[in-house]
C-alpha cells in the first residue's frame, strides 16, 4: 500500500516536544515493518485550521487522484490541535475513499453505526489529547506571568546590550559586556549632538554589527538610545 506522509509540529515550539525528526524516524521504522511505501511531502509547521494548510492540502490531493491508499501520521493529535478539526480530517480522508493509519494505533477505522464505541473512544482520545496541550500552555502562560510579575524577561529575543543567563525556567536577560560597549558609545556620541546617521556611520566604519549581524541604520541606533535613555530615567 501507498501512503503519504503527514507530519506536523506547533509553531508553538515550546508546547511541542515530538519534533520532525523523531517523527520520520517513527514513521519511516513503522511503513518498513508493515510493508507500505511512503510518498513524502513537506512537514506542516502549523497550528492553525484545516483551510490553512498547504501540506495537507497536497496529501488530500494525492489521496482523491489514487496516487496514494491513504495518509500516515506519527500520532493522532498530529492531524490537529483540536477534537473538531481531527474529525473533520478523518471524515475528508473517509470521504476521499482513503484510509488513516498511525504509528501509535496501526488503522484509524471509519465510523461504524453498529459500533458507537469505536467512534466514542477515538473522540475521547482527541479530548484528551487537546487537554494535555492546553494545560501545558497554560502552565506556560503561569510561568510568564510569573517572571513579569518579578520584573525578569519573559520571552522573546533579548534587546541589544543583553544575553539569556542561567537555563530552563531560571533565565532571564544579563548585560553583554561586548554589546553594553556599544550602547555606552552611542549614548555617548549623542551627548555630544551627534546625529543618529553620524553614529551609524562610525559602528558600521568600525565594523560593529547588530544583534542580528546587519549593518546598523538610524532608526535602529535611536530604538536603543530611546529604550537605554527611558530604563535609567525610570
Amino acid at each position: 500500500m501507498k501512503l503519504v506522509r503527514y507530519c506536523r509540529v506547533s509553531s508553538e515550539g515550546q508546547a511541542d516536544a515530538y519534533g520532525l525528526p523523531n517523527q520520520h524516524k517513527d514513521c519511516r521504522r513503522w511503513a518498513d515493518a508493515h510493508g507500505h511505501r511512503l510518498t513524502l511531502i513537506g512537514d506542516e509547521v502549523f497550528t492553525g485550521t484545516v483551510q490553512d494548510r498547504p501540506k495537507l492540502a497536497e496529501a488530500m490531493q494525492l489521496i482523491q487522484s489514487g496516487k496514494v491508499d491513504g495518509m500516515l501520521v506519527p500520532r493522532l493529535d498530529r492531524l490537529a490541535r483540536a477534537l473538531t478539526i481531527q474529525e473533520a480530517i478523518l471524515a475528508m480522508v473517509w470521504q476521499a475513499g482513503g484510509r488513516v493509519f498511525s504509528v501509535d494505533q496501526g488503522e484509524i477505522l471509519k465510523n461504524d453505526p453498529d459500533d458507537p464505541m469505536r467512534t466514542a473512544m477515538r473522540q475521547m482520545q482527541g479530548v484528551f489529547a487537546e487537554l494535555e496541550r492546553n494545560m501545558i500552555t497554560k502552565r506556560m502562560r503561569d510561568g510568564i506571568r510569573a517572571k513579569r510579575a518579578q520584573g525578569r524577561h519573559a520571552t522573546g529575543a533579548y534587546p541589544y546590550g543583553y544575553r539569556a543567563e542561567r537555563h530552563g525556567r531560571q533565565v532571564d536577560a544579563a548585560p553583554d559586556e561586548r554589546e553594553q560597549a556599544i550602547v555606552r558609545m552611542i549614548a555617548d556620541m549623542r551627548s555630544a549632538d551627534a546625529s543618529y546617521r553620524d553614529i551609524c556611520a562610525a559602528l558600521n566604519t568600525a565594523g560593529h554589527r547588530t544583534k542580528r549581524g546587519r549593518p546598523w541604520a538610524p532608526m535602529t541606533v535611536k530604538r536603543i538610545h530611546d529604550r537605554e535613555t527611558a530604563r535609567v530615567t525610570a
